[in-house]
């Protein structure tokens, strides 16, 4: 009887193990596939293959890369472009000292894996009843994201030629199309919803006045704005 449960729980357990390598797989692949995009983007914006590649394999977060180069595409300067992407990038941090605790992975790996965090992989370790599962998902996820983000960037860029006009194509706004696909489920809140509105409508706005790669530094105004009109109203209705 007790052969029999072990040989339960076994099974079990490889069944969660293949559902989640299932899951992963499905992320790294539809999300992988965009880097062609930002291949072409890239390539349109000016930058030489090598740049573009040396983009994606260090930097490796879709949405930062984007920013960059839809900065130096509108004409923004090279140190603007940096401090937009910067600013997308930071959230990595703080979603590495969630994983930290999750993963608990050795020191050595660390450093490996801090390449690895980014939105889908902290999404998908995040989803995992057991730390078992989260390591797997997020390695799972990170190998083959990073592998065909990286392939199809190189793609992109190549083709990008053949391809012609890339503004003809509204390929520059896969990237962001992408990005939103990811946050729109995340938004599950009144507090959440209303700074990325707030955001929204200011990074939008100042698009016409700010040079490029401003407006989405100014956009992060929308985060302390909220907090702040919430708490007001948290604190008004105590009092009453």
């Amino acid at each position: 009887m007790a052969d029999r449960t072990a040989l339960t729980d076994t099974e079990t357990g490889e069944k969660a193990d293949r559902a989640v390598v299932r899951d992963a797989l499905g992320v790294g692949v539809a999300v992988g596939l965009s880097g062609f995009a930002f291949g072409v983007t890239s390539a349109g914006a000016g930058l030489t293959l090598m740049q573009t590649c040396a983009l994606s394999l260090l930097v490796f977060t879709g949405a930062s890369q984007f920013a960059l180069v839809g900065a130096l595409a509108a004409g923004g300067g090279p140190f603007t472009a940096a401090a937009g992407a910067f600013f997308l990038g930071v959230r990595n941090a703080f979603y590495g000292l969630r994983l930290s605790q999750l993963l608990a992975l050795p020191r050595a790996v660390r450093p490996i894996a801090a390449q690895w965090v980014i939105d889908e992989t902290t999404a998908v370790a995040l989803a995992q009843p057991t730390r078992r599962g989260a390591r797997i998902g997020f390695v799972v996820t990170g190998l083959s994201l990073y592998v065909l983000w990286n392939l199809t960037t190189l793609l992109g860029a190549l083709g990008a030629g053949a391809i012609g006009d890339t503004d003809a194509w509204g390929l520059d706004a896969a990237g962001p199309a992408v990005f939103l696909a990811l946050l729109a489920p995340m938004l599950k809140t009144g507090t959440e919803r209303a700074v990325a509105g707030l955001a929204v409508l200011l990074g939008l706005g100042l698009l016409p006045v700010l040079p490029a790669g401003v407006p989405v530094l100014t956009a992060a105004l929308g985060a302390p704005v909220v907090l702040w009109a919430d708490g007001r109203r948290k604190g008004q209705g105590d009092e009453g």
